[in-house]
């Protein structure tokens, strides 16, 4: 007897992301969270990347749009010490929502919840074990200790995952001495950001735009509105400072005072964070009937890109689990959890530590190569790939087939539609989570085909303009398991997308559990 199809270790975003989806789906998860209510101790200070398509195409993102905390700022992110500046492109690829972490967990909460998923808040995993048929969790609640029973269970519980170490996972890596403050603060009459974008401070000097770098660290900041900036400094500590401990105006203002050696007047914070950077991977995201996913398993040296890679690694493995719970996934297809989003991990830490190159080095050799990097950068192909790595949009996964077709492996575009019931779109087609095979051009010689697996995938007839493919079989998570080249005849054609569908959507009579 089990309590819960899934047990989730963890609500944070990550967490409360592959609850949502898994509702979707309509399995059960049991989602525990040792904090007894949301905290508002800020973590991240916004959401961006490529799990905000994702999330429109849920049809999640307006809610989130509605919770921010500001207009949405110009496409221009810090990469490795340099400036990436988006702005000038029609159609940059990389966006962010100013959204404080811990509004983001409210509106992710209420999204799981609305679906019918439990939380229990105040509930803390201690131990966990697993056989053959599901795992067990000791749990300490609030009414004292007690086990749950899940099929499956996930750590979504962060760095210091309680869930990857009983798991016995390593998570091999290194901790940066970096100590890194953020603030968000008005300012005083005695300090103005200018036309040319420097910071003034009457009787002191002028701040120039950008990155100031001393021998004690590094000084920047960003207008935010009318009257209040983005500070930012990073000093190299070989002390731990204490995470959870709130950071307090006075520490930022300390902090300004050792790396430009002058006073920064400040008023009111509206934000005050500070972490270290670390880049670590779990060698495995999946034990056995335990998983890993968002910082439990990895951990990336550079700012924007964890919760959407965290987020991502839900959305990935939650149609996989529901195919495992019911009784249709193909052999493999849970292990390919661990394949795609241990390399996308891979791929996020390799340009993350790249950033660390960049960054950390303080001599002329290291001025001159931030200088030739930033030159390049104004360059629209360069500017176009470094913001694709941010938002974690510049590769494929390498799906069985990608050598047959370019966007096997890559995510759905939002197509325009036009279907005999009128118009539609890719994203209102994947907002239910199911697979959908997309067939653009009428091909009747592979509906048969499909048939077989008419109750699994949906199969949509629709026309737009400028097709990549003729059919498109797109997976829940948006990403495309196959296509047919334009014009493949049915003989190659109809035994490739049997296979596809046999891959991916198993055993056609398999008995849904």
């Amino acid at each position: 007897m089990t309590d819960a199809d899934v047990i989730i270790v963890g609500a944070g975003p990550t967490g409360l992301m592959l609850a949502g989806e898994l509702r979707l789906t309509g399995v059960r998860p049991l989602v525990l969270e040792r904090q007894p209510e949301l905290r508002d101790i800020p973590k991240a200070g916004g959401l961006g990347g490529q799990v905000l398509e994702l999330l429109r195409y849920r049809g999640v993102l307006d809610k989130l749009v509605a919770a921010t905390t500001g207009p949405l700022p110009p496409p221009r992110f810090p990469f490795g010490g340099v400036h990436v500046d988006l702005t000038r492109l029609p159609d940059p690829p990389m966006h962010a929502l100013p959204l404080p972490q811990a509004r983001l967990e409210r509106v992710l909460e209420d999204h799981a919840l609305a679906v019918g998923t439990e939380i229990r808040r105040g509930h803390e995993v201690l131990g966990v074990s697993q056989d053959e048929d599901g795992v067990t969790a000791e749990v300490r609640g609030p009414d004292g200790p007690y086990e749950v029973r899940g099929r499956y269970l996930v750590g979504c519980d962060g760095p210091r995952s309680p869930v990857r170490e009983l798991a016995g996972i390593p998570f091999p890596g290194t901790t940066y001495p970096e100590v890194n403050r953020f603030a968000h603060v008005t300012l005083p009459e005695s300090v103005r950001v200018l036309d040319d974008g420097d910071l003034d401070i009457a009787g002191q000097r002028r701040i120039a735009a950008g990155f100031t770098r001393t021998e004690r660290g590094v000084f920047a900041f960003g207008p935010l509105s009318p009257g209040s900036v983005m500070v930012y400094t990073t000093e190299d500590e070989f002390t731990q400072p204490e995470d959870d401990a709130p950071m307090t105006l006075a520490e930022v203002s300390e902090s300004v005072r050792r790396v430009l050696g002058i006073d920064l007047p400040m008023g009111e914070a509206s934000r005050l964070s500070r972490y270290r950077h670390q880049a670590r991977q779990a060698e495995r995201y999946r034990d056995g009937r335990i998983l890993l996913a968002g910082d439990a398993a990895h951990q990336f040296p550079a700012t924007g890109v964890g919760l959407n890679a965290g987020m991502l690694d839900a959305v990935n493995l939650a149609w996989k689990l529901a195919a495992a719970l019911q009784g249709w996934a193909p052999d493999g297809l849970l292990e390919t959890y661990h394949q795609e989003r241990h390399f996308a991990g891979a791929r996020t830490l390799q340009h993350t530590q790249a950033q660390v190159a960049l960054r950390r080095t303080q001599d002329a050799a290291a001025d001159a190569l931030r200088a030739v990097f930033q030159e390049l950068l104004a360059d629209e192909p360069a500017a176009r790939r470094i913001g694709a790595m941010i938002a974690g949009s510049d590769f494929r996964y390498p799906l069985p087939g990608a050598d047959r077709h370019p966007l096997v492996g890559a995510f759905a575009p939002d197509l325009a539609l036009h279907t005999d019931q009128g118009g539609t779109s890719v994203a209102e087609l994947l907002a239910a989570a199911r697979p959908v095979l997309l067939d653009l051009t009428g091909r009747a010689d592979l509906h048969e085909v499909a048939g077989d697996w008419r109750h699994r995938v949906d199969l949509v007839t629709a026309k737009t303009e400028d097709r990549p493919a003729d059919l498109l079989l797109i997976r829940p998570d948006a990403h495309i398991a196959w296509a047919a080249s334009l014009d493949e005849p049915a003989d190659t054609a109809a035994p490739a997308l049997r296979e596809a569908l046999a891959t991916w959507f198993g055993d056609p009579v398999a008995e849904l559990g």
